[in-house]
């Protein structure tokens, strides 16, 4: 994985370069603050810092207020923390008031979130883009409902996979997937360099609104373990009930990334499989 990059003083920013706040430098952080090093001024948080990072937790309001005085200005920024694989109460924490205290201290900055598509409650294979109603049961999915309200551009992420991380790949390649009833739930995929560069797409063209970031080609449960069979020649996976213990809840959909394409924006993997000889 890509180490943060270093954070540097006012006084060192060259005039051209902007000034790149990237909240959160976890698998996708890395990624975009990777990406952007070329073009960017780049300032990486973490919540215990280090490796380049400073220390800043998403949840404190001191934390925040106080980046005034460490960090060049802002002229963008990009809130894609983790919860820690917490529930209501940090999504609430980190989310919804971080990216509010973010947005006070520097208001002047462009502020893109990565929320997720998990936001659609559909589950009888829809096709959805961003016109699409959005009433999920879950307390999470609403949290980031409300935090993609203070912000100026919500990015709504497919699942994210990329170098030694696929939850997909690895129960396959473990002879631990299985295929839910009769494999027709939606995947909807996004690998983790296009996500960032997606994400970098929409920040520095300021796009207002809601962008899904998704690939181009979701897939079905059944059409994407027979890809991974044929190309891995093992045997598909064996068969079973609904997993209703999902941390995201049983979902069917398939999310379009129509309106993002249509601002030229272009994946470097436009299918899942796209990436399995890199």
């Amino acid at each position: 994985m890509p180490m943060p990059l270093q954070t540097g003083s006012p006084a060192t920013i060259l005039p051209h370069m902007t000034n790149l706040l990237i909240a959160g430098a976890g698998f996708l952080g890395s990624e975009i603050a990777r990406q952007a090093a070329a073009d960017f001024h780049v300032t990486t948080l973490t919540k215990s810092g280090g490796d380049g990072s400073l220390a800043c937790d998403l949840s404190s309001e001191s934390d925040i207020k106080s980046l005034r005085d460490k960090i060049p200005t802002p002229d963008l920024i990009i809130h894609c923390a983790s919860s820690g694989r917490g529930g209501p109460k940090a999504y609430q924490a980190i989310f919804v008031n971080g990216t509010r205290r973010l947005k006070e201290t520097f208001p002047e900055a462009h502020l893109l979130f990565t929320s997720s598509t998990s936001v659609y409650h559909q589950t009888e294979g829809e096709t959805v883009d961003e016109t699409s109603p959005t009433s999920p049961e879950r307390e999470t999915s609403r949290l980031l409902l409300e935090a993609e309200k203070q912000v100026d551009t919500a990015a709504r992420l497919a699942g994210l996979y990329g170098p030694e991380r696929s939850v997909v790949l690895r129960k396959f390649l473990a002879d631990e997937a299985v295929i839910e009833e009769d494999g027709r739930r939606t995947l909807n995929q996004i690998h983790v360099q296009d996500a960032a560069s997606a994400c970098l797409f929409l920040s520095k063209g300021q796009h207002f609104g809601i962008y899904n970031v998704t690939d181009d080609e979701p897939m079905s449960q059944l059409e994407c373990y027979q890809g991974l069979a044929e190309h891995f020649d093992k045997p598909l996976p064996p068969t079973g009930e609904r997993m209703l213990s999902r941390k995201r809840a049983w979902t069917h959909k398939s999310v379009q990334n129509t309106e993002l394409r249509d601002l030229g924006w272009t994946p470097k993997y436009p299918n899942f499989f796209d990436s399995l000889n890199d």
